[in-house]
């Protein structure tokens, strides 16, 4: 079971706070409006460790549990959302490295993705297959001692300023069931890997989404992970359930500053005499979206707390994804009704915020994947016969 020293998880957070509020908050604005890439930051993401997060003391990492990873991830969205994707991503690829790689590819790779020196995420998702896995096309054919890939990714998170992604493809398409034919490469740029087009988005704004093309790629052998074919798509789905707990805690961190800007607008602007926090009809809102704010970090816990005891929690992932990401979706839409037409306005942070929520209920699996999910699991647990 991970485990952190109740003190260092304390100057860790203070540390955090330190940071978010110095070199962060101050910037927010300028980034997100020019969605410019925050270079400075992820320097600084560098010095505090953030790319070795949840890496294993033994490569290099922090080795952090879940639960502490969470709650850092909550305090980051609730200033700024999208630097989270930025390590986030990475550390999926990191995590499939350490989960299922060899020795030899965990000696090699691991410290260099702990210092940031090799960043990247995770290339899934192609033009179509998004939630279906399975119905991805790219293909690698082994040569010799390499493999050859040709395919094209796309929505991939630091596509463009990343160097390095776990990759997801089809060694054999033929396989039945289709699962069975996927494996999962450590892909790092080169001859016939080239990025296409930056993607623009409503929100999440910063972090680079791209799409990567993969033109008789040639990659080593020893670059498929765990070395033995038709593991991919369990190697993927074991790092998801990282993944969906991180993006619930992202929700958390948007609902929770949703609430605050939502409750320091009210106690300041004024009609028929008083504040409006003092009217009934802003009051039911408070209490609805402080009320989401707290069960949504409870979820959230809950999860990670069953992750690091290494058990299954795709279940408990899903509802806090599910929850969390609604909650942030919901409050973010109350607080910019709070606001009234100043929401609208770019001067006030609540339409960043209005921005960004919906992708929490898109990524890492749709909401109502999740559902299905969630129903599936539940009956399993509880069978009547």
């Amino acid at each position: 079971m991970h485990e952190i020293d109740p003190a260092d998880e304390v100057q860790l957070f203070a540390t955090i706070d330190r940071w978010v509020e110095r070199e962060v908050a101050p910037r927010v604005k300028e980034f997100d409006h020019a969605d410019k890439w925050p270079a400075e930051i992820v320097e600084q993401m560098k010095e505090l460790g953030l790319f070795g997060a949840t890496v294993s003391p033994e490569y290099g990492g922090l080795g952090l549990p879940a639960t502490t990873y969470a709650q850092i991830v909550m305090k980051i969205s609730a200033v700024w959302m999208a630097i989270t994707g930025i390590f986030n991503s990475h550390l999926m690829l990191a995590l499939a490295v350490e989960k299922f790689g060899t020795e030899p590819q965990k000696r090699h790779w691991l410290p260099k993705f702990t210092t940031g020196e090799v960043r990247g995420g995770l290339a899934l998702t192609e033009p179509n297959a998004g939630t279906d896995l399975q119905a991805i096309r790219m293909t690698a054919r082994r040569d010799k001692g390499d493999y050859v890939i040709n395919g094209t990714k796309t929505w991939i998170s630091n596509g463009i300023e990343g160097s390095c992604f776990a990759l997801l493809v089809k060694t054999n398409p033929e396989a039945s069931p289709r699962y069975s034919g996927m494996s999962l490469f450590i892909a790092p740029k080169g001859p016939g890997f080239t990025v296409g087009r930056k993607l623009e988005k409503l929100g999440y704004k910063s972090i680079d989404s791209a799409e990567l093309i993969f033109q008789d790629y040639r990659i080593p052998a020893d670059h498929l992970i765990g070395e033995v074919e038709g593991r991919g798509f369990t190697q993927v789905a074991g790092g998801l359930e990282l993944g969906r707990i991180n993006v619930a805690a992202r929700g958390v961190g948007i609902a929770q500053a949703a609430l605050a800007e939502a409750l320091k607008y009210s106690q300041q602007r004024e009609t028929f005499g008083r504040p409006i926090c003092e009217h009934q009809a802003i009051q039911l809102k408070l209490g609805e979206m402080a009320t989401r704010v707290e069960a949504a970090r409870l979820l959230v816990r809950h999860a990670a707390e069953i992750y690091d005891r290494g058990e299954r929690c795709d279940m408990e992932a899903g509802m806090a994804k599910y929850f969390a990401s609604e909650a942030a979706l919901e409050n973010s839409t109350d607080s910019m009704r709070i606001h009234g037409a100043y929401g609208y306005s770019k001067e006030y942070d609540i339409e960043r915020l209005y921005r960004d929520a919906p992708l929490t209920c898109i990524g890492e699996g749709t909401n109502e994947m999740q559902r299905l999910i969630i129903a599936r699991q539940w009956a399993r647990r509880n069978a009547a016969i």
